[in-house]
């Protein structure tokens, strides 16, 4: 059994005076991939972005509870929130390769981080495009514009940048939503082989990705986390009558 990354408890958050979520629990496993399924609104995408703070940006915002990364919470006084992006970095719903070279993309981070050795940052570069399966077809290319890049390419384009800070933890928010089947499948076939050595988190409305790829699943309702296990149980045998419901079709 993997150890516990992430541990979130009692969490509460509110846009001004709209609660978000609501008393959400739940447990990241290390190397897993973690599935949060449901109804659009339910705030799937605001308990992604708690993980890592991205929700600071937005005013008004308040939150209550904890949020454990490696056993210390994220929210405690005097986090530095730059370092906490780095170990959780999120992949976002469209592709948002910068309007710079291939090369300039991935070594973006390196050099925000004050990396200034040209041989390290080139290896970077390639183990981080490899990482992505990105290097074979673009290492003849890294001087080209990285916008001129199919969409599938794009977005791991910035899995690749996302590697080369080389995060703990990444966080997935509906990655596939503007790919193509075949596209999607190359995404997800590229989320098994990075839980090999990272832990992901996902947000996914496509209910058949998340029963293909997560190791877990969490289905929330109106900010409320309604069920929380192993995929299978989830997806098989849920225990909450509301689960069953969206699995099969007659809510959501």
């Amino acid at each position: 059994m993997s150890s516990t990354v992430i541990s979130i408890q009692n969490l509460d958050l509110f846009y001004g005076a709209f609660q978000a979520l609501k008393q959400v629990p739940m447990t990241v496993r290390g190397r897993h991939i973690t599935a949060l399924i449901g109804p659009s609104g339910c705030g799937k995408s605001t308990l992604l972005r708690t993980i890592n703070r991205m929700n600071d940006l937005i005013p008004g915002v308040r939150v209550t509870g904890s949020i454990l990364l490696d056993g210390k919470d994220i929210y405690a006084a005097g986090t530095d929130v730059c370092a906490l992006r780095k170990r959780v970095g999120m992949v976002f719903q469209r592709p948002n390769p910068f309007p710079l070279s291939i090369y300039d993309n991935v070594a973006f981070g390196l050099r925000v981080a004050g990396m200034s050795d040209r041989c390290r940052i080139e290896s970077v570069v390639e183990h981080s495009l490899k990482g992505a399966w990105l290097w074979d077809m673009l290492k003849d290319k890294l001087d080209h514009p990285a916008l001129g890049l199919p969409l599938d390419q794009q977005q791991r384009l910035c899995v690749a940048r996302l590697l080369a800070v080389e995060p703990e933890v990444i966080l997935m928010d509906e990655p596939c939503s503007a790919l193509d089947p075949i596209s999607t499948a190359k995404i997800e076939e590229l989320m098994l082989e990075l839980k090999k050595k990272y832990t992901i988190v996902i947000v996914t409305h496509n209910m058949q990705q998340a029963a293909r790829i997560s190791d877990y699943s969490g289905y929330m309702l109106l900010g409320d986390m309604i069920e929380f296990g192993e995929t299978a149980s989830i997806f098989t045998t849920p225990k909450d009558k509301r689960t069953q419901d969206y699995i099969s079709g007659r809510y959501g």
